[in-house]
């Protein structure tokens, strides 16, 4: 008996959610449903795929051997579906986008309705991270990052670049002061980032040189509970256009330091592993995201 796309499916979803009732959920099937697909699977390959025990599921060395085939032959199925889409030049498919939550947040969710009614037939998956990911190992077609690329084997986008800024709310400024020197900070609640120390370093000019290190008081991980917390008047941050334009607009959050303030941009890119005969469903975001970023007041080319 031959194996068919929807075993191979379902031991991928098994594998990439953690658990058969997980991977049952994505599939709208049932739990038992899916372990009856893996049981085929093993049956038909003569090999033990994963090992199950009360608490989790492994993969053996053939099973990892599989995974890899598997993933291979599945991506094959997509494309071979997009490209017969193409020939009614309606792009379709599933489409799944990886960001920064703060990037979800202010940049892609004000652009998805426009999107999908340019594009109704392409399914959107929209997942945050904070730290880059594997994009083969996530199963992710295109990833947002943010500030300096560091994986030479991806090919990238560039979609522009947001200015960095050093904030308060009128309130803090009120309760505590305006700091008129980058010394002056030493005597501010400093709000930074844990995990990523680079964005602790404010482009701030001073008697010792052009960056200024910061010891926060208080450190997120998020760059939207670094704002939230700057709104709520917890302490001075410093943060990208893209995500405070709106609170400088409407009074939320003052920029200071302007003076000392370098003018340091955050370069944005689209990065992804195809580059010849990119996917339809991947090539009309990228143009769509691109296009609309054009119109935004905060972004550089």
């Amino acid at each position: 008996m031959k194996i068919t796309l929807d075993e191979m499916q379902a031991f991928v979803r098994v594998v990439e959610s953690g658990s058969i009732s997980a991977a049952a959920a994505q599939l709208d099937q049932t739990a038992s449903a899916i372990s009856r697909s893996l049981s085929r699977l093993e049956h038909k390959l003569a090999v033990t795929l994963l090992r199950r025990t009360t608490r989790r599921l492994e993969l053996t060395e053939e099973g990892d051997v599989f995974l890899g085939q598997a993933r291979g032959i599945l991506a094959s199925v997509e494309d071979a579906e997009e490209h017969m889409a193409l020939r009614t030049q309606q792009p379709s498919g599933l489409l799944r986008v990886n960001a920064a939550s703060v990037f979800v947040l202010h940049v892609l969710i004000p652009l998805m309705r426009g999107f999908r009614e340019r594009y109704p037939q392409i399914e959107l998956e929209l997942n945050s991270n904070e730290q880059y990911i594997d994009l083969l190992e996530e199963r992710t077609d295109l990833a947002i990052r943010i500030g300096p690329l560091r994986d030479s084997t991806l090919h990238a986008r560039a979609l522009g670049s947001s200015r960095i800024r050093v904030l308060a709310s009128p309130d803090y400024l009120q309760r505590h002061g305006v700091p008129m020197t980058v010394e002056d900070l030493a005597n501010h609640h400093l709000i930074g980032f844990t995990g990523l120390e680079n964005l602790n370093s404010w482009p701030l000019r001073h008697a010792h040189g052009d960056s200024y290190t910061i010891s926060p008081v208080i450190k997120a991980s998020s760059g939207e509970t670094v704002r939230q917390l700057a709104l709520a008047g917890s302490g001075i941050v410093c943060l990208t256009d893209f995500m405070t334009q709106d609170d400088r607009e409407q009074g939320a959050l003052m920029e200071i330091l302007t003076e000392h303030t370098l003018e340091s941009r955050q370069p944005i890119h689209a990065v992804y592993y195809r580059n010849t005969a990119l996917a339809s469903r991947i090539s009309c975001f990228l143009d769509y995201l691109s296009d609309a970023m054009l119109g935004q007041p905060w972004a550089e080319r």
